[in-house]
């Protein structure tokens, strides 16, 4: 039967994959989003923020999240798995505007990823697009007899999940999942089988708990398959953004780490909302790799603005036993 090989868990931010001198336009970003109160989180904002805000400690954070990438790009590759199951969310990317499938997977025979035109990408995210699209269009292989026998047996259990056979005209693969082949695969390619949560779009976002029983379900099906394959394991995203909370994040990573899924389960959902909705990837990786010892390579804050937001990069690993 399959065999999980490893389990990865990584934040995809592009201020991960942005060089610290630039940080400040993310920041300016954050300015304009009409999602954030901006002036109000920067009367709230604690006063030691300000020390997080150098250029020294930029530079430094970028420094670490690049050597937890490393690790983790390492461990896949001496891992020689056969294929990576990623964990992610689709973010009006790959799925039209219209549906948002609370869970789904991808059985199409490849996945295309199609660069965007240079002009309609934000400014800030420009310094960070190789890290979340090819130069070129690219073609990933999959496995698209796997992916069926996976949502066959979840089915089974009681998860009806989406089955997605074809990308739809000028859809791309979202960035979950290019920076997991940009960042972590890198010249060691191998199959890539997306799995696919609905983190950020009402109403039909799954909470903790699903997340997690969902994982555990996942695992089942992946044991319960025919072939003989080495998977590895890989949540992309999170942690808490756009406003870093590092108390929520030390929780997850907690429950994650110690393996008590009571500091998961009580994640409430309004706390699980913007860029902390891809927390629930995490949460459901958790979930399939219980059994498994998880060790935390590292958590750095990112903040990169007077109010306090940026991203809370976490990057994690499990190993087989």
């Amino acid at each position: 039967m399959a065999k999980i090989v490893l389990g990865l868990a990584t934040s995809h931010s592009p201020n991960v994959s942005t060089v610290p001198e630039l940080w400040a336009l993310h920041a300016e970003r954050d300015r304009r989003n009409p999602n954030l109160d901006f002036a109000a989180l920067v009367k709230a904002a604690p006063p030691h923020l300000a020390d997080q805000l150098t250029p020294e400690v930029f530079a430094a954070k970028h420094s670490t999240c690049q050597r937890a990438i490393d690790v983790l790009s390492d461990a896949w590759r001496q891992s020689d798995a056969d294929l990576m199951l990623v964990i992610g969310d689709d973010q009006r990317e790959l799925f039209l505007d219209e549906c948002s499938p609370v869970f789904a997977l991808y059985s199409g025979q490849e996945l295309i990823d199609i660069p965007p035109a240079p002009e309609t990408v934000d400014p800030s995210h420009k310094p960070a697009l190789w890290s979340r699209h090819a130069q070129h269009t690219e073609a990933y292989p999959t496995q698209p007899e796997l992916a069926r026998e996976l949502i066959r047996a979840l089915c089974v259990q009681g998860f009806d999940v989406a089955n997605s056979s074809a990308q739809f005209a000028g859809r791309s693969l979202g960035h979950a999942y290019t920076f997991a082949r940009l960042r972590l695969m890198r010249d060691h390619v191998k199959p890539m089988i997306p799995v696919f949560i609905n983190c950020y779009y009402p109403p039909n976002q799954p909470s903790a708990q699903r997340c997690f029983d969902f994982g555990l379900a996942l695992r089942r099906a992946i044991d319960g398959l025919p072939s003989d394959q080495k998977i590895a394991i890989v949540a992309s995203g999170g942690l808490s953004h756009f406003v870093i909370d590092e108390a929520l994040d030390q929780q997850v990573l907690s429950g994650i780490i110690n393996k008590k899924r009571e500091l998961l389960d009580a994640l409430p959902m309004h706390k699980l909302n913007s860029g902390n909705s891809e927390i629930r990837n995490w949460i459901a990786a958790a979930g399939a790799m219980h059994d498994m010892p998880a060790r935390l390579i590292d958590y750095v804050p990112a903040y990169r603005s007077e109010a306090g937001t940026g991203c809370g990069m976490a990057f994690a690993r499990w190993d087989a036993v």
